[in-house]
């Protein structure tokens, strides 16, 4: 069982490209026996994926887990809002830094960890303007020329 909890990584690609990340954490996400199951399927997805704080807990909102098929009257939403699970020290830092205008909470990676608990990497992001995607894109073709010329 393992080796098939290696295999479960869904990331949010979008995420890095749309946001500069700062700081990232990783939090446990509670979820029901049918989500689980899905989840080890691999049939779950973070675009369109966000966060906030309510009431002093860190909520994700509008991810996507699929029903799972052999879930009876039982089955859950496919997008219902979904508590995570962090200590007090660091669900307080990140209410400290969104607080300040422009800073968000996105979730970057699902993935299942060696004692097979759904874990959710998040980090606290700011938002990317057009001339910083073509900087990072000029600085990933950069990297990727030098790359090449090493080989050689």
């Amino acid at each position: 069982m393992a080796s098939q909890n290696q295999k479960i990584n869904i990331k949010n690609k979008r995420a890095g490209f749309d946001y500069e990340l700062l700081d990232t954490f990783t939090a446990g996400i509670v979820l029901t026996g049918t989500e689980i199951k899905s989840i080890r399927l691999g049939k779950a997805s973070l675009v369109d994926t966000f966060c906030l704080i309510e009431k002093g807990e860190l909520w994700v909102k509008n991810m996507y887990i699929a029903e799972y098929f052999y879930g009876s009257y039982n089955n859950h939403v496919a997008r219902r809002d979904r508590k995570l699970l962090l200590n007090r020290k660091e669900l307080k830092k990140i209410e400290r830094e969104v607080k300040e205008t422009g800073y968000t909470i996105v979730p970057m990676r699902m993935f299942i960890n060696e004692r097979g608990l759904a874990k959710v990497v998040i980090a606290i992001a700011r938002g990317k303007k057009s001339y910083d995607k073509r900087q990072s894109l000029r600085e990933k073709d950069d990297k990727r020329q030098m790359d090449r010329a090493m080989k050689f």
